[in-house]
């Protein structure tokens, strides 16, 4: 199941870029050079790729959060931390008493 979720969390990050990457950009160039005729074609397809774009990121949280939970079960710790700690705070020596 792990291994199912993990090829499919690449595929959606190698989608997730892509679409990316096709999308115009909205600041460039403050609108210069655009006609009224691409105007409306590159709206709808800008809604577009914007949703997808959404749809895909959403796809792509979903299932690193599954692979996230799915994983947590396996890095079940052994041992505290703070145990080592005290462990290895017996071994040192004590300080002696001052002997006036």
């Amino acid at each position: 199941m792990e291994n199912i979720l993990l090829v499919v969390n690449l595929i959606l990050a190698f989608i997730l870029v892509l679409l990316i990457l096709t999308q115009k950009s909205e600041g460039g160039a403050l609108g210069i050079g655009m006609s009224q005729d691409n105007f409306m074609l590159s709206r709808s397809a800008g809604n577009f790729m914007s949703k997808a774009t959404a749809i895909v990121a959403t796809l792509f949280i979903v299932c690193s959060l599954l692979l996230t939970i799915i994983s947590r079960s396996e890095l079940t710790p052994t041992s505290s931390v703070l145990d080592v700690i005290e462990e290895k705070s017996d071994d040192t020596p004590s300080i002696p008493e001052n002997n006036n």
